[in-house]
């Protein structure tokens, strides 16, 4: 399954992505391990591809798909 990301953040504890539709997703950072053990600085160095997101320093990976499940 391929999602249009038009938008990728983090705010408050959460992992936001934004459809080119619109619609607004979110995932709370304290559910993954290395990431709610993670700086704020390591947190906000991710990259995204077609897929999802990825945290080359804590290696850790999300789907897109994990946000609308």
């Amino acid at each position: 399954m391929i999602i249009d990301i038009q938008k990728v953040w983090i705010e408050d504890n959460y992992i936001f992505i934004k459809t080119k539709q619109g619609e607004v997703r979110n995932l709370a950072i304290q559910s993954f391990k290395l990431l709610r053990n993670a700086s704020k600085k390591e947190l906000l160095h991710f990259t995204t591809d077609k897929f999802g997101i990825h945290w080359p320093v804590l290696d850790e990976d999300l789907s897109y798909e994990g946000f609308f499940k």
